[in-house]
């Protein structure tokens, strides 16, 4: 309590990408773009899942779940961000900086689980393919989303539980376009203790996850490359579409964890990525990847269309 009486800061101002006004014109346009690309895409994606009876099964059921985080993902900051540049004074409170720290570690420790839960089915599917059905239920669908959840937000949590309560007496500016764990630098007491607990519960955590589904893929694509079927050859498709997302959303997250109090210029690019266009890079990689995807994607468009055109019919 001592601490928050401490804290005399209300707000923190965030500096965003960059301070040239042609670039903040480009920033609002293109990213603009990309936001609502991520949005209609994701969308499109868990739409397709609920309306096409043949991807209802555990894979695709993750895949949903995946999209509605990759769009809360994008969503958490990117809207402000954009509606930042056009105004001169980016502030934002300090209870709206903890939310996003809250609603950024609660999506990603999500992600995490699910991505390693798609490995899981991945597995059974290729590795014990006679037992899949057996193995792979409603119930244990449901409790690996409510588990990645569970997970998500003790993961935010455990995150919070101390940075809340640091006194912050100035400076207030933040070199970001979002909040984030680094802003424990301007903390007004020694947080060296606490970037070492950062360090150890986001960085490694990561690390240790990705280590992890590195090995799991590992053993799933030598299975596949042992066999020679049509399955397989789809198998390996889908496999390495994931393999790709968890090469995309791990490598940013332990390059900026594992040094969690650096200000590199990278950091920013980094943090664009895997806010912005990993969420976005998703639903491209799955329906370009993904053959059942990409055809039931367009059967849905070309019902949505002649709907359309018939409603608009005289």
């Amino acid at each position: 309590m001592a601490w928050i009486n401490q804290s005399v800061i209300t707000e923190f101002i965030l500096q965003g990408l960059s301070s040239s006004w042609e670039l903040q014109i480009f920033y609002f346009l293109f990213f603009s773009i990309v936001y609502a690309a991520t949005v209609l895409g994701n969308l499109l994606i868990m739409l397709t899942i609920l309306s096409e009876p043949r991807l209802h099964s555990l894979m695709y059921f993750l895949l949903g779940n995946l999209s509605f985080i990759d769009m809360s993902l994008a969503s958490f900051a990117t809207p402000k961000m954009i509606a930042d540049v056009l105004s001169e004074h980016k502030a934002i409170s300090f209870e709206g900086c903890i939310t996003q720290i809250f609603f950024l570690h609660l999506l990603r420790g999500a992600e995490i689980v699910l991505l390693i839960s798609m490995s899981f089915d991945s597995y059974v599917a290729i590795c014990k393919p006679l037992r899949y059905l057996t193995i792979v239920i409603q119930r244990i669908c449901v409790g690996l989303v409510t588990l990645s959840w569970i997970v998500g937000i003790f993961h935010a949590i455990s995150q919070l539980a101390f940075t809340v309560n640091l006194p912050f007496c100035g400076p207030n500016d933040v070199d970001s376009f979002f909040c984030d764990l680094p802003l424990v630098k301007l903390a007004c007491i020694d947080t060296y203790i606490l970037g070492v607990f950062l360090i150890s519960t986001s960085g490694v955590f990561a690390l240790v996850c990705c280590i992890l589904l590195v090995i799991s893929y590992t053993i799933i694509l030598v299975t596949v490359r042992q066999r020679s079927s049509g399955g397989s050859s789809k198998a390996l498709s889908t496999c390495s579409a994931h393999f790709t997302v968890v090469t995309l959303f791990f490598g940013p997250c332990i390059f900026i964890y594992v040094w969690p109090f650096t200000n590199l210029p990278i950091d920013k690019v980094l943090s664009v990525f895997y806010t912005i266009f990993t969420p976005l890079l998703n639903p491209v990689i799955y329906t370009l990847r993904n053959k059942d995807v990409k055809d039931s994607t367009r059967k849905l468009s070309s019902r949505v269309f002649k709907s359309r055109k018939s409603n608009h019919s005289p």
